[in-house]
């Protein structure tokens, strides 16, 4: 496809390593929150796929970034065969220039330029906002909300509060570091648990971990059991490998790991019926959290039978 389409307003242009300034101009310009240096251009590194800078930039006539829409390439694996799919990640329109249908310009262009490039499924978790323009305008097929597992742990939220002044926060970082020591694991990431029950899911083989490695994540080893994690406004889990017989065990090495590192809280996020699911629901209650959704260009994967934990959204 050609990476630079005029309109009669707009310039539209494929997301290439000359233009993640632009990105990262127009997420400042939005957010107000600059990311850290060569965030994009490693987010859309994903050569190891065979396909990469998968997305389309939209620029006024100043030439000045105003959306941009794109997603990750990654294998999803079904019965032993891996399916090359992709995330839906970053959907952005300066608020100048929203509600003049660039969301959806930019999305099936993107989609299009998917399908050239072999990808046969796209899956994402949308938020409230974004959901309507999702079902409706993009025609996704929604197939269930994960839940979400909150567990206090019972003392205020010390790590946020050390983290609001650069000299706390770094007191607070040697100290995480003095704790986790013992937990450690010299790995970037664990299988994927919903293979468990036979399952389909993200595809975690080392390059995949690899690339992965713009996350500031760990392996924790408790017990025999073996969780990815990232300790940001409490203790998030990714993904747990763990037999059933290990899991309250482990449970209770965590909360204790948990009041150690100050934080408030312990969140997972899983789909239903999956292994992990159904050992958190044994105990604690669920809230829902993210929407699944998909777009299946080819792939003709029973969408039902694909499932995730946290580690697979692209915010872990």
């Amino acid at each position: 496809m050609d990476s630079s389409i005029a309109t009669k307003d707009y310039t539209i242009e494929r997301l290439c390593k000359n233009r993640f300034d632009d990105l990262d101009k127009l997420q400042r310009a939005i957010y107000r929150k600059p990311h850290a240096p060569g965030y994009f251009a490693k987010k859309y590194n994903t050569a190891y796929t065979g396909v990469e800078n998968v997305g389309y930039l939209a620029y006024n006539d100043k030439h000045e970034p105003i959306a941009f829409y794109g997603v990750i390439p990654y294998f999803i694996r079904y019965r032993d065969q891996l399916y090359l799919a992709a995330q839906s990640a970053d959907n952005m329109t300066h608020p100048t220039y929203r509600f003049k249908g660039l969301f959806v310009q930019l999305a099936n262009l993107t989609f299009d330029l998917a399908r050239e490039e072999g990808i046969s499924l796209i899956f994402g978790f949308p938020n409230q906002n974004a959901l309507h323009g999702f079902l409706v305008k993009l025609k996704w097929h929604l197939t269930e909300m994960m839940d979400c597992y909150n567990i206090p742990v019972g003392i205020p939220p010390l790590e946020n509060l050390a983290r609001k002044m650069p000299i706390t926060r770094n007191m607070y970082q040697k100290y995480q570091q003095q704790v986790l020591k013992k937990y450690l694991v010299n790995a970037k990431g664990i299988e994927n648990s919903v293979f468990k029950d036979d399952f389909a899911g993200v595809n975690r083989n080392s390059h995949y971990l690899n690339y992965r490695g713009y996350h500031d994540t760990r392996v924790l080893k408790l017990g025999k059991a073996y969780l990815w994690v990232k300790i940001r406004n409490g203790l998030i889990i990714g993904d747990v490998t763990c037999e059933r017989e290990d899991f309250y065990d482990m449970m209770q090495q965590l909360h204790k790991l948990a009041l150690k590192l100050g934080v408030h809280r312990i969140q997972f996020h899983t789909s239903h019926q999956t292994h992990l699911a159904n050992l958190l629901a044994e105990k604690y209650e669920s809230i829902p959290s993210y929407y699944v959704l998909f777009k299946d260009l080819s792939s003709g994967i029973p969408l039902d039978r694909i499932k995730f934990t946290y580690a697979d959204i692209e915010l872990f």
